[in-house]
């Protein structure tokens, strides 16, 4: 099956800022439409943002919108995450699909996925 590997993720302080990475184990994301997912302890996994595959459409969670920024180039698909907030940390995920138009914000719409960076804001 097809998986992603994640990095970036760490200890930042309210306010400050991290970038998260995506790449293929294996192959390249050049065809692959990608969304970044997080999940909190005890809270659901939402929608963060995604990218088509040749990058010319982009979408965001309506919390993250003006503070992250999602971008790709020929080796990894990125999430620049600035002025982060208590209500940002959580596992990041990022996960890929084939043949989509607009990808979007909903976990089903996925079909591969990596195993999550770590993210937690405090002070």
């Amino acid at each position: 099956q097809l998986q992603l590997v994640e990095s970036g993720g760490g200890l930042v302080q309210p306010g400050g800022s991290l970038r998260l990475s995506c790449a293929g184990s294996g192959f390249t994301l050049n065809y692959s439409n990608i969304g970044w997912f997080r999940q909190a302890p005890g809270k659901e996994r939402e929608g963060v943002s995604s990218i088509s595959a040749t990058g010319s459409w982009v979408d965001y969670a309506d919390s993250v919108k003006g503070r992250f920024t999602i971008s790709r180039d020929n080796a990894a698909v990125y999430l620049q995450m600035n002025s982060l907030k208590p209500e940002d940390p959580g596992v990041y995920s990022c996960a890929g699909v084939y043949g989509l138009e607009h990808p979007g914000l909903i976990s089903y719409e996925y079909e591969y996925w990596g195993q999550g960076t770590q993210v937690t804001v405090s002070s």
